[in-house]
């Protein structure tokens, strides 16, 4: 069973991860995790308390880190999460690298078996469960506690309900711990999985209802997440109305350190696993080549390059070309995770639903003019040139953090395009031709749940 170290009597949680999540509630340097007395693990008895429930929640943040930008221990024991592994899939990164699990990846043949992918899922369903876990603990602890507190973790819950249900099949299982003991889930489609993540989302909104600065914070994230779900659920106007009041401003920052680590700097920069695509599979988007602000790129040991460390031209696998991202450069470049222009481009994306393409356009502009060297988009014409243009606008506003799979998903299945119109397809760069996943399946690791089918395959179908 893939959750079944929440289960164990002892409560795993590396107090480092703690005390690192915890910097970006206290803006603290990252400098003073280096003076924790640090255990390798906390016995269940040691939070049955105030502290201790705030600890399990820290330790959610923590692990909030490791499923989304971060990877713990530097390269070698660490492992990635969808961010990237969402990227290769789609047309943000190729494949770098020698190893088949990622290949299979880039090149849309993924097997339940892929250890990159049951590594990511365990990971998720770590987060969701101390998320979980921390709910409980601060109700039974710290009643009167803020209620920010509880509404962040209900939305760290909705936040990777969602970003699994947009990369998984129709088969997700979410299982559950109560009194110390496993409750089986069993597959339920994508659909209902978006319904559970908007039901979270929606009762941390009706419990954050304060006006500081942790409120507030807290209020954006929630907002931005329901609305990304509704568009999910192919309800763009409840969307637009769900995000109004994030500020273009907004980010949701998660924090980096040397041993909390920045996976794109680890999996890009430094290990040349992976490598910024451009145009890849003939539908891709010209990242690593269109110049744009949104997503400076370098390549290996180019002036730039060199600027930031990257003194290699070649890839991993010996290959070129290695294009190089830099919006964050460094082994401790923090990521924000959200940010408040996704609440002007759901909007745009509802305008053009809803049938004023120029309001739409006008959206998107107010946007571009919020970062100097965006000049403004013209009409793009036709009805599907401009789908193409606010999904575009998407890519690289949004570029790695987790949204590319989830919108070709949505282009499949609320605007009428074909996978092959929409993923990597024809030649893969490697040799041989793209597959044809569209998602990614459920590990196998799954098949210990006796809620699965016999098979071992929770998938209901692999359709977008």
């Amino acid at each position: 069973m893939i959750h079944s170290t929440i289960a164990r009597a002892r409560l795993r949680r590396t107090v480092t991860l703690a005390m690192l999540a915890s910097l970006a509630l206290a803006g603290c340097s990252t400098e003073q995790i280096l003076d924790v007395d640090a255990q390798d693990e906390i016995d269940p008895s040691n939070v049955q308390s105030a502290a201790g429930a705030n600890a399990v929640r820290i330790g959610a943040l923590a692990r909030l880190n490791a499923a989304t930008s971060g990877t713990t221990n530097g390269l070698i024991s660490g492992s990635e999460g969808l961010f990237l592994l969402g990227g290769l899939l789609a047309d943000e990164y190729n494949n770098g690298d020698s190893f088949i699990a990622r290949q299979e990846i880039d090149q849309r043949t993924v097997t339940t078996q892929n250890n990159f992918l049951t590594d990511a899922n365990r990971v998720l369903h770590r987060t969701r469960l101390a998320a979980e876990q921390a709910i409980d603990l601060l109700a039974k602890y710290s009643p009167d506690g803020p209620a920010w507190q509880v509404g962040e973790m209900q939305f760290v819950q909705a936040y990777v309900i969602n970003l699994m249900a947009e990369h998984y099949c129709n088969g997700l299982v979410f299982s559950t711990v109560i009194d110390g003991r496993e409750e089986y889930g069993s597959p339920i489609t994508t659909v209902a999985a978006f319904e559970r993540a908007l039901g979270l989302a929606n009762d941390g909104l009706a419990r954050v209802t304060g006006t500081t600065a942790n409120d507030v914070r807290v209020q954006n994230a929630l907002r931005l997440t329901r609305g990304r779900i509704l568009l999910n659920l192919n309800r763009p106007a409840e969307a637009a109305a769900a995000v109004a009041a994030v500020p273009t401003a907004y980010q949701y920052v998660i924090l980096h350190s040397t041993s909390q680590v920045n996976a794109f700097w680890t999996y890009n920069n430094n290990a040349r696993r992976y490598s910024v695509s451009t145009n890849e599979g003939i539908n891709g988007l010209n990242f690593a080549t269109a110049n744009d602000p949104r997503l400076p790129v370098c390549l290996g040991n180019d002036v730039a390059c060199r600027a930031i460390g990257v003194t290699q031209a070649i890839r991993d696998d010996l290959t070129q070309p290695l294009y190089v991202q830099r919006l964050w450069p460094a082994r401790e470049s923090s990521v924000p995770i959200l940010i408040g222009r996704e609440a002007r481009l759901i909007e745009a994306e509802a305008q053009l639903r809803g049938g004023n393409a120029g309001q739409a356009l006008a959206t998107l502009n107010a946007v571009r003019a919020t970062l100097t060297g965006l000049a403004p988009l013209a009409d793009a014409g036709t009805a599907a040139a401009r789908i193409d243009q606010i999904f575009a606008e998407r890519g690289f506003w949004l570029f790695g953090r987790g949204y590319r799979v989830g919108d070709f998903r949505r282009l499949i299945r609320q605007h009428g395009r074909t996978a092959n119109s929409v993923f990597p397809t024809g030649a893969w760069h490697k040799g041989g031709t793209y597959g044809t996943d569209v998602n990614f399946p459920v590990p196998l690791a799954e098949a210990n749940n006796p809620n699965v089918p016999a098979s071992g395959d929770a998938c209901m179908n692999r359709d977008a």
